[in-house]
């Protein structure tokens, strides 16, 4: 069976699609089979980077090791059973279509809460988590005091992994491994920076995830968007000397891809 690996969160903004296109196209440069979905069906920045790439591979005549993307495929109505649910059936189908020629299905999950999402979370064998540096997204995870500080509970998103896991459990699957990213990183050391880290690493012991490091904020993630590439393409396109932020973003890609210590996975770039 495949490896499913579900990047989400239920917020936009925090640099999903960036680490999903890096990840999955880093597997398919080591040598591995990847499939690809998107299931946020309205924006379809997955699939977008994915034609875009396909696009610019096609007119530059080149072939570059990629994900194989593929849309939800449709379901018709009358072909369900009474109570039963379009959507689990479309995702149903396309992890099954996938899953014979693949070694690990990334699946890219919307910025929101749906029916979608949440059956996704329930599928992964990895959870990818990527949270900007603030306690607004940090409020996804938890609630916490006026002072940055206490953990008061948890909030909206663990509650919904925690679902997951449960509906994991019930049916005999392995736990899900899930790792935050604090993603979108400035340079500058803040107080507020440093609070985030602390109460991250509470935070982590107590509902259970690990933590590893995400991008930091560079141009170069912009700029590789519209061409459909990613840093580990960009001596193949002809760059022949990466300039320093390029080389330290391609750092960051490897330890992430690291830190995720995917089954069978020997990080070679």
């Amino acid at each position: 069976m495949a490896h499913i690996i579900v990047v989400g969160n239920e917020k936009g903004g925090a640099g999903k699609s960036t680490v999903s296109m890096h990840v999955a196209t880093a597997l398919a440069r080591m040598g591995h089979r990847v499939g690809a979905l998107d299931l946020d069906l309205r924006q379809r920045t997955m699939g977008r980077y994915c034609d875009n790439r396909r696009r610019f591979l096609d007119a530059e005549g080149l072939s570059l090791p990629g994900p194989v993307y593929m849309d939800l495929p449709e379901i018709q109505q009358d072909a369900l059973a009474p109570g039963e649910n379009a959507y689990d059936h479309r995702l149903s189908k396309a992890v099954s279509a996938l899953e014979a020629d693949s070694d690990f299905i990334l699946i890219d999950c919307p910025g929101s809460h749906t029916r979608l999402s949440q059956v996704a979370h329930s599928l992964a064998d990895t959870l990818i988590t990527p949270l900007n540096d603030s306690f607004i997204d940090f409020d996804l995870l938890a609630r916490i005091d006026n002072d940055g500080e206490k953990i008061l509970g948890p909030s909206v998103y663990s509650e919904m992994v925690w679902s997951a896991r449960q509906l994991r459990a019930q049916a005999g699957l392995k736990p899900i491994d899930w790792i935050v990213l604090r993603n979108r990183l400035g340079a500058q050391q803040m107080i507020n920076k440093m609070k985030m880290e602390k109460a991250l690493e509470r935070l982590s012991k107590r509902i259970g995830f690990r933590i590893a490091p995400g991008f930091s904020e560079r141009v170069i993630f912009r700029e590789l968007f519209p061409r459909g590439l990613t840093l580990l393409d960009l001596k193949d396109i002809g760059v022949k000397q990466l300039n320093i932020s390029n080389v330290a973003a391609r750092q960051e890609l490897r330890d992430l891809m690291l830190a995720l210590d995917l089954p069978g996975v020997t990080v070679r770039f």
